[in-house]
């Protein structure tokens, strides 16, 4: 069979190449390349239904991304052994890509619409995420759909004060800023990532680094749809108007909507009961045997009530809720909530609300990661739950979907820079948040909650952290503007941006940011930033109300941990043959006791409930690995009773010779009668053998010495 390869290369500034080649993989997709960056591959292909199920009035898009085992040599861990659903980080990465490509569709375009990014190849030090926007965009620029692109994505970084578009795998843990930007030849989409407390000046910065290296990807994807015939998409109608209907809906009723939406009612439900009844009055106004299309009115009605609110924001300056542009919903903090987890909190912020808790395991409670490109394991775990009561919906409990991951990863991202290094850490950490009610930036809630909970649950970190969701509203036509501080869901879905920022007083630690609308200046950005750095500052003045630092002790039921560190030839000793040492610590202390090699040496971590197991653990641990000095006194066990003498254990599995001669100071002539097995007795290293390393004891040194007679 022929094929009729054709192959774009791409040339970084730095040098770096990236190829995309279409026409030899999957050929029956509508869409569908093979991305290649060094060694990593990743084929991506798109595939969109040409029939739309009758009543969608939205893009069914679906984005998978997954790697495969096989491509970095690796088997599949678990039972079955085989890739089965997709792992967490599949899932974030998956959203990356569809909240860089959603946008870009036609808004009329209401096909089921898939696309799939397979790494078939792996580098260790090329990261694929950083390259799965490419492949996604590069897939439908080869095929038929409707499309407004291209759009790419890259990956940029601030290493030792340099920006670096896709760094090296190696380089990225040395990073102080690292963001995966998605953008078109024109506008940034979509941002995401984390910062060592960085300011907003970097922030913006590497927007725009990253914006120039997409500008050169998406030129090439200009290029690719010419080479490969497919400037011409295929034609659509998906949906049918009565532009009649729509008149009459927008002019008579554009007003009241937009006196409703002036009334300014805090409450959620309170404005959605004035909207619904404004609906009801037209719908009951219509006679019986009426040939409206209700469907078609409903949503007009949406689009009447979307930009009835947007317009009540450029034009009045508050908002849906009565709020100043800038203004922060009322909150309210408080600690402790809970008497029995290790930590707990209530962050409401209007309202949204969460509840969190903190529990602080072992090193035996770490999470395995199990993936294609890393394995290990992880100490560190946030979870975010949103039950439909929270919105006062009914919905089944399935465990969690795309968006509690993504929210949970976003919060995870922003506390984690705050964390204790893990030399100065031996918990396993899990916070859980739980969200009783969201009106906009549940995940936020989730920073502020599971920053409070960590202080309440003593959890030495570096300094607390906020978060703040940012909304913007604009009028390419008038020009005029309104970034809003602390959005509500209302503003989240009819606005323009979504912008969650989290930071320390210092700086940010993460954020999250997508962009519907084109044209957004960075200036504007420029705005939003500080903007959103002042309402972080005022948020964590409350949240300094309820706890201003950790609790300088843990809660008594927390269990205690300790961390001792030995030298790498100790561990042998710790563990004992086939483990033996370290069972009989744990057996007779009571206590949980794990080793673990490092580069620079073994770190012993001991846990309890209670001091006792604990002091009696540590002792015997610092036995094992205390060095015997010659001269020093030790309390001992005899272990064993020879003609000649005994053996003492004076340190944990140390024994040394009490030569018969040392017993007393008077002559023996049989140690029978004298000393018993298991007697405890106190005896001074007297010499440790320079070629045999043994120890010799003495007891009678320890003794007055008889007078002569």
């Amino acid at each position: 069979m022929s094929f009729n390869v054709i192959t774009k290369k791409i040339t970084m500034p730095d040098g770096k190449e990236i190829t995309i080649e279409t026409g030899k993989l999957a050929k029956q997709a509508d869409g569908s390349v093979v991305v290649r960056s060094g060694n990593m591959m990743l084929l991506a292909t798109v595939v969109s239904s040409t029939t739309v199920k009758e009543g969608t009035d939205f893009l069914p898009l679906s984005v998978d991304y997954q790697e495969k085992f096989a491509s970095a040599g690796k088997i599949p861990g678990g039972f079955l052994r085989r890739e089965s659903r997709l792992s967490d980080y599949e899932i974030l990465v998956s959203r990356l890509v569809d909240r860089a490509l959603r946008p870009t569709f036609p808004s009329d375009y209401h096909a089921d619409t898939q696309v799939m990014i397979t790494m078939i190849s792996a580098d260790a030090e090329v990261t694929p995420d950083a390259f799965a926007g490419l492949a996604a965009a590069a897939c439908l620029a080869v095929s038929d759909i409707p499309f407004n692109g291209p759009i790419s994505e890259v990956r940029v970084a601030k290493i030792n004060g340099e920006f670096v578009i896709n760094p090296l795998s190696s380089q990225i843990p040395s990073a102080d800023l690292e963001l995966l930007v998605a953008a078109n030849m024109n506008d940034i989409l979509m941002v995401e990532g984390e910062g060592n407390e960085i300011s907003e000046a970097d922030m913006l910065t590497a927007l725009k680094i990253a914006h120039d290296a997409i500008k050169i990807q998406c030129a090439a994807l200009i290029e690719l749809t010419a080479e490969t015939g497919k400037t011409e998409k295929r034609v659509y109608n998906h949906e049918t108007h009565d532009e009649e209907l729509k008149k009459y809906l927008w002019d008579t009723y554009f007003t009241k909507f937009y006196e409703a939406v002036k009334l300014a009612n805090p409450s959620k439900s309170g404005r959605k009961e004035t909207f619904k009844a404004i609906e009801e009055e037209y719908f009951a106004s219509l006679p019986e045997d009426t040939t409206v299309n209700k469907t078609l009115a409903k949503w007009y009605f949406h689009d009447i009530e979307k930009e009835a609110a947007r317009q009540l924001v450029l034009n009045e300056r508050y908002r849906l809720d009565g709020r100043k542009l800038d203004e922060i919903r009322q909150i309210t903090c408080e600690v402790d909530y809970l008497p029995s987890p290790h930590g707990s909190a209530v962050f409401t912020r209007g309202e949204t609300q969460s509840l969190t808790t903190v529990t602080l395991g072992t090193k035996l409670d770490e999470q395995i990661v199990d993936q294609a490109m890393t394995s290990g394991y992880n100490r560190f775990m946030l979870h975010y739950n949103f039950p439909g009561f929270s919105t006062g919906e009914v919905k089944p409990n399935r465990g969690p979907g795309r968006r509690e991951i993504g929210h949970g990863n976003l919060a995870m991202r922003a506390i984690k820079k705050v964390l204790p290094p893990d030399a100065d850490n031996p918990y396993t950490i899990r916070v859980v948040s739980d969200i009783l009610e969201s009106n906009g930036s549940s995940s936020m809630a989730t920073v502020c909650a599971g920053t409070l909970a960590l202080m309440d649950a003593g959890v030495k970190i570096k300094a607390p952290v906020s978060g703040i969701a940012m909304g913007l509203i604009s009028d390419a036509t008038t020009g005029k503007y309104a970034v809003l501080s602390d959005i509500l869901g209302d503003e989240d879905h009819l606005g323009d941006m979504d912008f969650k920022v989290t930071g320390t007083e210092n700086g940010i630690t993460a954020c999250q940011m997508d962009i519907k609308v084109d044209g957004l200046s960075y200036e504007v950005l420029a705005e939003a930033l500080d903007q959103a750095k002042r309402g972080r500052l005022h948020i964590l003045g409350k949240m300094k109300e309820a706890i201003e630092t950790s609790r300088p002790e843990m809660k008594p039921h927390t269990p205690r941990a300790m961390v001792i560190k030995i030298l790498k030839d100790q561990i042998g000793a710790v563990i004992g043959p086939g483990g033996k040492i370290v069972q009989d610590i744990q057996k007779q202390s009571g206590a949980t006791v794990t080793i673990e090699e490092k580069p620079d040496g073994g770190y012993v971590s001991i846990f309890s409930s209670n001091k006792e197991s604990m002091d009696k653990a540590v002792a015997m641990v610092k036995g094992i690995v205390m060095i015997p000095e010659e001269g020093e006194v030790y309390d001992g066990t005899v272990k064993s009773i020879m003609p000649f003498g005994a053996f003492v254990e004076f340190l944990p599995g140390k024994d040394g010779l009490l030569h018969i001669s040392e017993i007393k100071w008077e002559r023996l002539e049989t140690v029978d009668g004298v000393l018993q097995i298991g007697e405890k007795i106190k005896v001074k290293l007297i010499e440790i053998d320079k070629k045999t390393g043994k120890f010799r004891l003495s007891r009678k040194v320890l003794l007055p010495k008889p007078e002569k007679n």
